[in-house]
């Protein structure tokens, strides 16, 4: 899990080099659609990559957005119609049978359908009728760290891409930004001490952040076994607020722009509650917090969680080691998690 984390950023300089002339191919056959609805349908740690792109596409373009539960159609015969719908699947392996019978369902219903994985060859991508390969090679530790990122930054490509856009100067610095926050190593090792004992914890974000909490709780549950709930900003203050005090941490996402300006409030009332804050983003949020770990700037919003995971699949790794674990294999848990 180490290794994967520390080749994020050549995993996204390889994608940047490799992908244009696929991404500009199925980018090219969106457009020539002009869907009137997007849907996204994944499962795990890329379900949390295809909610960051259903605010891309809703922000972005303008375009009502989806998330599908694979089971209306695998276990209730759901045959909704889907003509001028773009349905994006996306899978680390490919190979999940839900996910690979809902596109075919999709497509058989008149939607355009699109695979991303990790995998060069998979039955998802033998579902739909485009694919993309997210070129973050083998990735052997259970917990996803690299391959979560190919897919965002794929995901950001092919959105830019079909504005006709070139998303990837935008997202040129992304690998020295990346390499920025993995140097950082040492403080976020600081905090899994800190919270070696903590039996559950929460964590928040909004906008584009609010995929990044859900990963970090999604990688702490499963390296670290705790009880993690990630919930928006807004939902936080929508009840859940209330079974936060000093002995459960806050992991807080809190980036530069509108998506840290509307975690402010929240930060006050947790502020309330005396709780123990750990924020990763901009240096005005992080340093009014219990501790955190600043992230460098460059980065245009829509990129910033790229940024921002990497802090928290360090703490998730060194946290799991801290309480006696092996982050590269939890237990009950493989690679592949066939759900039918």
């Amino acid at each position: 899990m180490a290794a994967e984390i520390a080749e994020q950023p050549d995993v996204w300089r390889t994608l940047l080099r490799a992908s244009r002339g696929e991404i500009t191919s199925v980018a090219r056959h969106i457009a020539d659609r002009r869907p009137r609805f997007v849907q996204f349908v994944a499962r795990g740690t890329s379900d949390h990559a295809a909610l960051y792109g259903k605010y891309l596409v809703e922000i972005r373009h303008g375009l009502p957005t989806g998330m599908v539960s694979p089971s209306t159609m695998t276990v209730y015969g759901a045959r909704p119609d889907l003509r001028d719908v773009l349905y994006i699947a996306v899978s680390q392996s490919g190979g999940s049978p839900d996910l690979v019978r809902s596109v075919q369902v999709a497509r058989e219903q008149g939607a355009l359908t699109v695979a991303v994985t990790n995998a060069t060859i998979s039955a998802l991508a033998d579902a739909a009728e485009l694919d993309l390969h997210v070129h973050a090679g083998p990735e052997r530790s259970v917990a996803a760290t690299k391959s979560y990122t190919a897919e965002l930054l794929t995901l950001y490509l092919l959105s830019e891409a079909i504005l006709g856009a070139d998303g990837a100067r935008a997202a040129a610095a992304l690998p020295e930004l990346g390499a920025h926050v993995l140097d950082g190593e040492e403080r976020v090792r600081a905090a899994a001490q800190r919270y070696r004992f903590a039996q559950r914890l929460v964590t928040t974000g909004r906008g584009y952040s609010y995929p990044t909490a859900r990963e970090a709780a999604l990688k702490l549950m499963e390296t670290s076994y705790l009880s993690a709930q990630a919930f928006s900003g807004a939902d936080l203050l929508h009840g859940p607020l209330a079974t936060v005090d000093p002995q459960v941490p806050v992991l807080a996402v809190v980036p530069e722009g509108v998506g840290g300006a509307a975690m402010r409030p929240v930060l006050d009332r947790l502020a309330e509650r005396d709780a123990d804050i750990f924020g990763v983003g901009a240096g005005e949020y992080v340093s009014t917090l219990t501790g955190g770990f600043v992230l460098p700037t460059g980065a245009p919003p829509e990129l910033s969680p790229l940024l921002e995971i990497i802090p928290f699949q360090q703490l998730a790794l060194h946290l799991a080691i801290a309480r006696g674990g092996d982050p590269d294999t939890p237990r009950g848990l493989r690679k592949v998690t066939e759900t039918l």
